[in-house]
């Protein structure tokens, strides 16, 4: 189990909080889709529970180990995190996912290790890129390679920042596809920051929307609805169902 608790943080000591007493518990295997206005701190969430940020009191454990207690090997294991627009190496598209390995790897790259690899980019659709350089990716096709590298790290918890936001429509879907299987396979719990509140309810199982700098609600399906939304981002919605699909249309 994944636990926040006491997540507080603000930039400066004269701004005020970007983040104030943010907290929730996680499943693995499940998938938290982050939600909020640009700026209401969904990224800051994320640096924080990667201790990119440093938060004053606050508590992130995994499977009841205190992250911020963690040396940065063992952290590698437990925590993947991929920020908006990651950038990868001037390196093959192979060597680059392989990197993901890196906290198990102690003399050399072992047979397992390379396995690893081999399905994550079969998974991925990356295979026929394994051995074209990152940069003559496109920026959709770089962004499915950083994602293939946090998976490589076969973390507990999986951190992604807007992971569809350089990809096509089929793409976006596709990719949180692939997200949620290995997520459950693997049993990875994975956070996701995302805009397409649609995609969201179609490929997460758990809700986190921010308000203020405060956890405005948390649960299930159920809390994604007209009440929520409209409380949210100001927008008045419905919620209708197509084909078993609930589908949220704005009016």
């Amino acid at each position: 189990m994944i636990k926040v608790e006491n997540i507080t943080y603000s930039y400066s000591r004269s701004a005020g909080k970007v983040l104030d007493d943010v907290g929730f518990e996680l499943e693995r295997g499940q998938c938290l889709a982050v939600l909020g206005n640009n700026g209401a701190g969904k990224s800051t969430l994320l640096k924080c529970i990667d201790r990119i940020c440093h938060t004053e009191g606050a508590s992130v454990t995994i499977d009841g180990q205190d992250v911020f207690k963690m040396n940065g090997s063992i952290m590698a294991q437990n925590i993947a995190y991929v920020p908006q627009n990651a950038e990868g190496a001037n390196m093959t598209v192979f060597d680059t996912v392989l990197l993901g390995r890196k906290p198990y790897i102690k003399w050399d790259v072992s047979s397992y290790d390379r396995e690893i690899v081999s399905d994550i980019l079969q998974k991925m659709g990356l295979e026929e890129f394994a051995l074209r350089n990152v940069s003559e990716l496109s920026g959709g096709e770089a962004q499915k390679v950083m994602l293939a590298r946090a998976l490589a790290q076969e973390p507990k918890l999986l951190l992604l920042d807007e992971p569809t936001s350089n990809l096509d429509p089929y793409n976006q879907h596709e990719m949180l596809h692939v997200i949620r299987d290995i997520a459950r396979e693997r049993n990875i719990a994975v956070m996701i920051i995302i805009h397409d509140l649609n995609l969201a309810m179609r490929h997460c199982d758990r809700f986190l929307f921010i308000k203020d700098a405060k956890v405005f609600s948390f649960g299930g399906v159920e809390t994604v609805n007209p009440e929520t939304i409209e409380s949210v981002y100001g927008l008045r919605v419905d919620i209708i169902e197509h084909r078993g699909i609930r589908i949220i249309v704005p009016y």
